[in-house]
């Protein structure tokens, strides 16, 4: 038996009417930022109940457009957590900004808020809060502190899309949200894609014109900005989608509880569940295991496909050795980044299919342990 991480036919319950639309921007030349891109620009500000998405390139790109749109640059430093993945860091260091990392919670993954308020200093100008494998942060705690020292906040909800905290969806309660719509993404496109949402006109309006390389008008560039347009086909097939994602994440909460109703071996520790007002969209199952390589090792060879994410933190990347974080210890992002693998996680996965998962899983934990001592 196999249980893929992936199903990606299944992510199209209507192909042919995908395709159809997919043919005729082809023949009518929409390309790049035409009517498809617009509509589904709207569709998505209106599901999430944002004023303004601008659609990008990609989800690192919307990061750097977001930091650059709100004039963050040399000189200033912005606080992350520690166990997030490269793209939120490396777009901090892109507009020449210094990351100042905090390390994540246990149980959640998510980062530390009270270590948040302790890493703010005088140089401090934004949060890049991430909404770590599909949970969302406390934000009522994260918007208050904002307030309270006057900072930016900046969403990233690229493993988030269709999470609320309360009855609000991330991606609106910060100055800007970022969204990536990688293949492995909950609403995923057919290649790179991303989108910045914002309730502020004129960081729309910037957005826009950095997007474009700069323009404000054909030829009449305002400021150097990046090449970073979200393809219209691409939004077509968002767009398809976009209605199906909130059953698709109800989906993903179901088979999440049917994991942690599965692996009670007291050997695996399961990532905590969300507590209201707080929601989950299980983008990644996260489980804690001892001798966590050969375990995915074993798990990969019956057929189930775990992956770790992340192996290495942030702070140990040789892209980020000049960094002043590169010198701290994160124990908590190191820890998980040494125990933690993820299980299939997907909408349609089926009670056999997570049945064997957990069969396999502590089957494996057993033999190991066993192993180990013999």
């Amino acid at each position: 038996m196999k249980v893929p991480r992936y199903n990606y036919p299944a992510q199209f319950p209507d192909p042919d009417t995908v395709q159809a639309r997919i043919r005729r921007a082809l023949l009518e030349g929409d390309y790049i930022l035409g009517e498809s891109v617009e509509r589904f620009e709207q569709a998505f500000a209106d599901y999430l109940g944002a004023a303004h998405v601008v659609g990008v390139n990609s989800g690192t790109d919307a990061l750097v457009l977001a930091l650059t749109a709100a004039g963050v640059e040399a000189g200033d430093e912005v606080i992350t957590v520690a166990n997030t993945f490269h793209a939120t860091v490396a777009a901090i260091v892109a507009v020449g900004a210094t990351p100042i990392l905090v390390d994540s919670e246990p149980g959640t993954y998510l980062m530390d808020l009270h270590a948040v308020e302790a890493a703010i200093g005088p140089r401090t100008c934004a949060i890049i809060a991430v909404h770590l494998f599909g949970r969302t942060l406390d934000m009522d705690r994260l918007t208050a502190l904002t307030h309270r020292h006057g900072l930016l906040l900046i969403e990233d909800c690229a493993q988030a899309v269709g999470a609320r905290w309360g009855t609000q969806r991330v991606g609106t309660f910060g100055a800007l949200g970022c969204f990536s719509f990688h293949p492995s993404k909950n609403l995923a496109a057919a290649g790179d894609a991303g989108a910045v949402t914002s309730s502020d006109d004129e960081l729309a309006e910037q957005l826009r014109i950095l997007r474009g390389l700069g323009q404000d008008g054909q030829d009449n560039h305002v400021t150097v900005g990046m090449n970073s347009k979200l393809d219209a086909l691409q939004a077509i097939i968002l767009h398809s989608k976009l209605d199906h994602l909130d059953e698709w994440n109800q989906a993903r909460a179901r088979v999440a509880l049917d994991y942690h109703e599965r692996l009670t071996d007291p050997r695996l520790t399961v990532s905590a569940p969300a507590q209201p007002p707080g929601d989950h969209v299980h983008h990644l199952f996260q489980v804690e295991v001892p001798n966590r390589d050969t375990l995915v090792k074993r798990l990969r060879g019956d057929g189930v496909d775990a992956v770790v994410r992340y192996p290495v933190p942030i702070h140990r990347q040789p892209a980020f050795a000049g960094q002043p974080f590169a010198r701290h210890h994160y124990p908590n992002a190191e820890q998980q980044a040494a125990t933690t693998l993820c299980l299939p996680m997907r909408p349609d996965l089926t009670e056999p299919d997570i049945d064997y998962v957990c069969d396999r899983l502590e089957a494996a934990v057993i033999d190991i342990e066993r192993n180990s001592t013999t």
